[in-house]
């Protein structure tokens, strides 16, 4: 069965040593200091790597199941969603207020990697109750706040958020759930959601699904949605629950993975709902939750790389497979381990490389939210808004790809459900399409996010990478990062300017090259990580650090990425320079 360690060393250091998070000007981030964070990520790491992990199995094979309506999960499941609760994790960065713990933002990304990692289907139920809090703590009533946020923020009352219908998934403006008017101010909900995870299950008393639905006359398309509270059971004035409301699961889906967490068809039959903010503007609402939602999706295609890759790399050292053409490394056996082999090397190095800068760059892009929310850093919300379409869509698909690789470490074994890795695979592969497919988070980078606000957070991208390559140009060491880099930047640059010139004569020229566009912004961004790493190191090994190896390690891992992963700019960047031309060649007819 597959292991888990929690890679809470690499968290320390990219959190201290590459982003020095307790010296910002953060609020909050001042008590961030290394004992204390040591400590959260211990205990996260701890509970991920002894109660979650052992149940990812188990979760994948049993499933969910119904019965007469109601959503059972697997064996476990219930013990485990209890301990969460009760050491507060579903709350880390909730405010004490209503019960959380009140810490960063980066702080429950760094946690939510250790529990995704471990068991993604399991901590999605405490995810997606993460955000349908946070739209409520951002945009419900006062009330709204002291009745629903306590018993969610502590996962007594999980959440969920309703957008899909079975005739309109990315195009929301073709929703036909309605919402009826009532005289006491709520409103009746009718209408069918699909692939509403954790819509129905077992764990909590009570399920708070936030819905978008159309109110009657509203205006046509996306600006007539509506955002509601619907709960699974009313809710009394003192705060016990009440009649079961108008909801309920229709049926279970059946998916390639996740099975550990209950997909669901939701029927909404004039169910009693509750607006949340104003009436028609549910889209500004819900993406509170959306943009959230695609921080953490990127998280887990990069969390369940990270897994797979820790047991690749156990198998290629233990796995005894042909003789190393240099010479044999293992004289006493009939055959040397597979990791002496090149291709296994180049193997384990890509999925490593990628792990470890996903990593950075995940916390790199929580630092912005939290500078975006906690100081009002408006230069912050740009960038990360400009990046979470490149979060979301490279550290997926990549994510995917490394899944695949480890798999490939294991040769035929890797295709046999006894040895558990095709689960990895099948586990990342939602990832790479719910919260708003990649295909589409690559047109709105290229269609909405680069000219946003004048093309200013782009700019200040550049500007970022540039000032780092001139300050560092002349550090002992840093070659090896800077030319590649700055190398990788001009080929994002000459993109940019090629869509700017191209797009205005035919729009086609700049929608045809958005997907390579992102991974070449993702590999960038990559390399921008692996040179701050290598920065951190140099310096670490100059001042007689207690750890030469682990700093050795990072730079030679850095380096491969330059070498190796970073270069492959250049082919994205030949590739949407090639225009629309080559791929609106065919009628639809002739494909």
């Amino acid at each position: 069965m597959p292991s888990y360690t929690a890679p809470t060393k690499d968290m320390q250091f990219i959190l201290h040593d590459v982003l020095n998070i307790s010296a910002q000007d953060i609020p909050g981030y001042d008590e961030l200091e290394r004992e204390y964070t040591a400590a959260i990520l211990g205990e996260a790491g701890k509970i991920s790597t002894e109660v979650l992990a052992p149940l990812n199995v188990v979760g994948d094979k049993e499933g969910c199941r119904m019965e007469n309506g109601v959503v059972y999960t697997p064996t476990g499941f219930k013990d485990a969603f209890n301990q969460m609760r009760e050491g507060g994790w579903p709350g880390v960065d909730m405010p004490e207020e209503y019960g959380g713990m009140g810490m960063p933002y980066v702080m429950n990304t760094a946690v939510g990697e250790m529990f995704s990692a471990s068991n993604q289907a399991f901590t999605m139920y405490q995810g997606l109750t993460h955000g349908a809090a946070s739209a409520i703590l951002a945009h419900g009533s006062e009330d709204q706040k002291r009745i629903y946020l306590p018993k969610m923020v502590s996962c007594e009352w999980t959440g969920t958020m309703n957008l899909t219908e079975p005739h309109c998934g990315t195009d929301l403006g073709l929703m036909r759930t309605k919402a009826d008017p009532q005289d006491d101010g709520s409103y009746k909900i009718t209408g069918q959601k699909i692939f509403i995870s954790a819509g129905e299950h077992d764990m909590a008393d009570n399920i708070i699904h936030l819905v978008l639905a159309r109110i009657k006359d509203a205006p046509e398309g996306i600006k007539g949605v509506s955002l509601f509270i619907v709960p699974k059971f009313l809710v009394n004035a003192d705060g016990s629950l009440g009649a079961r409301n108008g909801v309920a699961c229709g049926k279970l889906e059946k998916k390639m993975g996740i099975h550990g967490n209950s997909t669901c068809v939701m029927n909404y039959d004039e169910a009693t709902g509750y607006l949340v903010g104003e009436a028609h503007k549910g889209m500004r609402a819900m993406f509170t939750m959306m943009n959230e939602a695609r921080l953490g999706v990127g998280m887990q295609g990069l969390a369940q790389a990270d897994a797979a890759f820790q047991n690749a790399l156990d198998y290629a050292k233990d796995r005894l497979q042909g003789r190393d053409v240099t010479g044999i490394k293992n004289p006493d056996g009939p055959a040397d381990p597979l990791i002496v082999h090149p291709d296994i090397r180049r193997n384990l190095m890509e999925q490593k490389s990628f792990a470890e800068g996903g990593r950075a760059f995940l916390l790199w892009g929580s630092t912005l939210i939290d500078a975006a929310h906690r100081k009002g850093d408006a230069d912050a919300d740009g960038l990360v808004s400009l990046l979470t379409p490149v979060i979301k869509g490279f550290l997926t698909d990549k994510g995917y790809e490394m899944t695949v690789q480890a798999q490939q470490i294991y040769g035929g074994h890797g295709y046999i459900e006894e040895w558990g890795m095709s689960q990895f695979t099948r586990d990342a592969r939602i990832a790479m399409i719910y919260e708003g497919a990649n295909g589409v988070q690559a047109l709105d980078l290229v269609g909405r996010k680069l000219a946003q606000d004048g093309g200013k957070h782009v700019v200040a991208f550049f500007d970022l990478v540039k000032s780092f390559c001139k300050d560092n140009a002349e550090v002992d060491g840093m070659a090896d990062f800077i030319e590649p880099l700055k190398r990788a930047s001009k080929d994002l640059q000459s993109a940019g300017m090629y869509f700017m010139a191209e797009g205005i004569k035919n729009p086609n020229n700049a929608l045809s090259g958005s997907y390579d566009f992102m991974h070449l912004f993702g590999h960038v961004c990559l390399g921008l990580m692996w040179a701050k790493m290598a920065k951190a190191s140099l310096k670490a090994l100059d001042n007689g650090t207690e750890d030469p190896d682990f700093h050795r390690t990072k730079l030679a891992t850095g380096r491969f990425y330059m070498a190796r992963s970073l270069p492959m700019t250049t082919t994205h960047l030949a590739r949407i320079q090639s225009g629309a031309d080559p791929v609106m060649a065919l009628d639809a007819a002739n494909f």
